[in-house]
């Protein structure tokens, strides 16, 4: 007889009582008998966690676990095959030592497993002390809950229901009528599992603070979009939150993470992205209470840079930055670090690593701090040698999918992987650039190095372990900004960039701005940016607009430079 879920601690005498449950045979037409409900409560208040029972409808115990309804589910491949408007015949009594009444994610969890039923008991105390002259461990109250045919209010749970109670209703009733209904009405129950995709269905959390403007906090979310998009996941929804601070458990609200529980359910997502950096307790509390996994802008950002690194410098840099976000936030994320997998969040070359103990990753972290060290002496060997040569460089930095690659392929022929998506390309680049003077017939080299893309507030781990990268910026001899002008938010993109650099230890004085992709604009943001901007260049990669004119501005810029552009503020 095998227990579930989280027995790390238990005693062998609790391993014990746990596993006699299933010996318990149940009536088939009642939830539970009195005796059953109690047993369960009162291992549960022993070992101080709560403790998952599923039933056929044969009263047979199947499943004996410990942790949470969201916690212990079954793996959809082991639930019965049922008709289109069937349930799945099993049902869940379950023991809630936090909170009055049944929480979001066992909600959740059981209408994902299309459960006949789940009964919710309360224990009173938390050990073998007598409360008010009633043991503790017993069942104060009970909540029974069901699911209906309805997508946005997909369940009823019933008002509070002493132990005598719950066991005198007719069960097989309940089901006929539950399943009635379903049919009656077409609709499917298997509308209430998650999708199945070869994504991450995601919904988006979005939480507007004082410090942030309502076009910033747009740009922000349709910005995460993209980036959802670009990890390989589909975003289903977006929820809103308007607030002074967030809050300092959940983020949100509790009636907004039940809204979000809601949602995510009826959108079949099985994951929840939000719109800035949580805490480590902040996911915890919010898986507890949501039943799905939770992850922060970062994270995606990460995974995105463990998909696209293609060198063994490039993966080498993502693992580091991997673990050095991982690394404070072991604590609460599950026994054996369950969330780890192939989705959003889980990707990487460090992704079997985090399972470690600390130490361990601390030392690998080291391990890796000392190899990017050698990759940055190995790239300032090889400065050094160009810079012998006499040959100047600029980097092309710019905001991601700006058209940095795009445009460096264009000008030198470099064939760099582009796509319109958010950080396509990792590796820098460098190649030689030949122009000639028109008038002259003189011919320059310039040595140009595409840069990874910045993005607003670029995680710290992803600056710090692609210093290295980063370097051909700090020591080119000048910059080229590479601005997407069709992009709406273009001038906070400018800002973000701008940012960045400024936290860097030595930047080129010289920055020669080129306003990308002008075929795209409208007349009136082309005429702004030439006014805000009059010593940029105006070109188009693709369509090989304004190129000859960037050539020439490129040899001005080596020459006698460019002042560098300043902060606009609006």
């Amino acid at each position: 007889m095998t227990i579930y879920g989280n027995l790390k601690g238990l005693k062998s005498s609790h391993i014990k009582q746990l596993e006699h449950l299933y010996e318990q045979r149940q009536p088939g037409d009642r939830i539970t008998t009195p005796e059953f409900a109690q047993a369960l409560a009162a291992i549960s208040t022993q070992i101080h966690q709560p403790v998952c029972s599923y039933i056929n409808r044969r009263g047979q115990v199947i499943r004996i676990a410990v942790g949470t309804p969201s916690q212990t589910q079954i793996p959809p491949q082991e639930l019965p095959r049922q008709g289109a408007q069937r349930l799945s015949g099993i049902r869940c009594l379950a023991t809630q030592l936090k909170g009055d009444t049944p929480d979001a994610a066992a909600l959740t969890a059981m209408a994902r497993q299309r459960l006949d039923a789940l009964a919710v008991l309360i224990p009173t105390g938390n050990g073998g002390e007598q409360r008010g002259g009633t043991p503790s461990g017993s069942v104060k109250e009970a909540y029974l809950a069901h699911l209906v045919p309805d997508l946005e209010t997909p369940w009823i749970v019933s008002s509070p229901l002493s132990l005598d109670e719950l066991s005198e209703k007719d069960f097989d009733d309940l089901v006929d009528e539950l399943e009635n209904e379903f049919q009656e009405s077409g609709f499917e129950t298997s509308q209430f599992q998650e999708s199945e995709s070869d994504g991450d269905r995601v919904l988006l959390v979005g939480l507007m603070t004082e410090d942030l403007s309502p076009q910033r906090f747009q740009d922000s979310l349709e910005e995460l979009a993209r980036l959802v998009e670009s990890a390989g996941g589909e975003v289903v929804e977006i929820v809103q939150q308007k607030r002074s601070r967030p809050h300092p458990q959940t983020v949100v609200g509790q009636g907004k993470v039940e809204e979000i529980a809601l949602r995510a359910h009826k959108h079949g997502a099985n994951l929840i992205v939000f719109d800035r950096d949580i805490s480590a307790s902040q996911v915890r509390n919010l898986e507890a209470e949501i039943g799905i996994p939770v992850v922060d802008r970062t994270e995606v950002i990460l995974d995105i840079f463990a998909q696209r690194a293609q060198s063994q410098a490039g993966k080498l840099q993502v693992e580091l930055a991997q673990l050095e976000y991982m690394l404070p936030r072991l604590r609460g994320r599950g026994q054996g670090m369950s969330r780890l997998g192939g989705g959003i969040g889980t990707r990487g070359p460090g992704e079997t690593r985090l399972e470690t103990e600390r130490r361990t990753l601390q030392r690998r972290i080291a391990q890796l701090q000392q190899e990017v060290n050698q990759l940055q002496a190995h790239r300032s060997r090889l400065r050094q040698q160009r810079q012998q040569q006499a040959v100047p460089s600029i980097a092309v930095v710019g905001y991601t999918n700006a058209g940095k690659s795009t445009l460096l392929n264009v000008l030198t022929h470099a064939e760099v992987y582009t796509a319109d998506q958010l950080f396509a390309t990792l590796d820098p680049t460098t190649r030689k650039l030949v122009i000639t003077d028109p008038e002259t017939q003189e011919r320059r080299t310039i040595l140009l190095t595409d840069t990874v893309g910045f993005i607003h507030e670029l995680p710290p781990p992803l600056m710090d372990a692609f210093r290295a990268t980063l370097e051909e910026v700090i020591e080119a001899d000048a910059l080229l900004h590479v601005v997407d002008l069709s992009h709406p938010a273009w001038e906070s993109h400018i800002r973000s960039v701008m940012e960045v650099l400024d936290e860097m230890p030595a930047i080129p004085g010289k920055t020669l701005i080129a306003f990308n992709k002008v075929d795209q604009v409208n007349s009136e943001t082309l005429a702004l940016a030439k006014q805000e901007y009059r010593e940029a260049v105006f070109i188009s990669a693709t369509q090989r607009l304004g190129l000859d004119t960037l050539r020439q501005r490129l040899v001005q810029l080596m020459d006698k430079g460019v002042s560098p552009p300043t902060l606009i503020e609006r």
